[in-house]
């Protein structure tokens, strides 16, 4: 079955946004290459037939589950592995993230596979697929081909848009897994949904963002109490959380996290190369800053000079009175 294979976390009887979104995109390629669009879940009773076939609705023509330890690169590793070379599978795709950069590179171990990384965009080509990734600071695009299967592509948090396909329930496979000895030395201990100041800003439809303009750490009261009104979570910048002033759960940039919500609001954030590789993806971006030199003006939608303590609250105001 030549096609492309994505994983699929689920938590809670729900799946990953990230994932999803990998299943979309994984559905739209494959039809463009004219192969099938499968996807590998693992888990134990949770995973029901229901659960696993509503991946159809994101374009998934065939689900392949295994039993095991959900959330652990190495058991999803080895599911991987085994129906790629049953099946003969050209092309494994991952959405991105810590879990799926992790999968991502043991399975381009196991199978001697070539891969590659932060792709923010794959398109069809002669029946093959070509993966698009920044470089240089993201000032310049690469192509990646791949010669020989399979080709892992992994790409950068919320590259690809989740994409309801209208289509049917997906066929459900059980895979005969054993895992590797290595695979169950890792335990679950605790796994959870992260709250409050260490919201998963990944999923966050609106951020707002504080930088050093904040002044201290206290200075984020107004970024929480914005994010509040609007519904939507804070995030900091590396130099904050380095001071202390803010959780590195909450940190954007090269070594942060990646985000791309609907709107990204930053207060007191100069936008140097290395914060705006985490957030550029934003669809909408509001900068204030007191320096109208700010680099963070130069690729924001909006941008308002002036001082973020009397502008915050004022606009915090404005939306709590709209809401009513």
């Amino acid at each position: 079955m030549s096609g492309i294979l994505t994983y699929a976390l689920h938590y809670e009887g729900a799946f990953n946004k990230n994932s999803l979104g990998a299943v979309s995109e994984g559905a739209k390629l494959a039809k463009e290459i004219g192969g099938e669009a499968a996807v590998v879940v693992v888990g134990g009773d949770d995973l029901t037939d229901d659960l696993c076939a509503s991946l159809g609705s994101y374009g998934a023509t065939k689900v392949f589950r295994a039993k095991g330890p959900e959330g652990l690169a190495q058991p999803v590793v080895d599911a991987m592995a085994k129906v790629i070379q049953d099946e003969g599978i050209s092309y494994a795709l991952f959405g991105g993230g810590l879990l799926g950069f992790e999968i991502g590179a043991g399975l381009t171990a196991r199978l001697n596979a070539g891969v590659t990384m932060e792709v923010t965009n794959v398109r069809a080509e002669g029946g093959k697929l070509v993966a698009e990734r920044p470089i240089l600071q993201d000032s310049a695009i690469v192509d990646v081909d791949y010669v020989g299967e399979p080709g892992i592509i992994i790409g950068r948090l919320n590259a690809f848009d989740v994409v309801e396909s209208g289509g049917g329930a997906a066929q459900v496979v059980d895979v005969d897994l054993q895992l590797e000895d290595h695979s169950t030395k890792a335990e679950m201990i605790q796994r959870g949904e992260q709250r409050g100041a260490d919201v998963n800003i990944e999923d966050a439809e609106l951020l707002v963002a504080g930088g050093r303009g904040l002044g201290k750490a206290e200075g984020f009261e107004l970024c929480e109490e914005l994010a509040g009104a609007l519904g939507g979570a804070v995030a900091a910048t590396r130099a904050v959380v380095d001071a202390g002033w803010y959780p590195y759960a909450a940190q954007i940039g090269q070594t942060g996290k990646t985000v791309a919500p609907k709107l990204y609001l930053a207060a007191g954030i100069s936008g140097a190369i290395q914060h705006k590789v985490g957030m550029q993806a934003s669809e909408n971006i509001v900068a204030i800053n007191k320096d109208a030199n700010a680099p963070i003006f130069e690729f924001c939608d909006l941008g308002i000079v002036g001082d973020l303590n009397a502008i915050l609250p004022k606009l915090t105001e404005a939306i709590k009175a709209r809401k009513g």
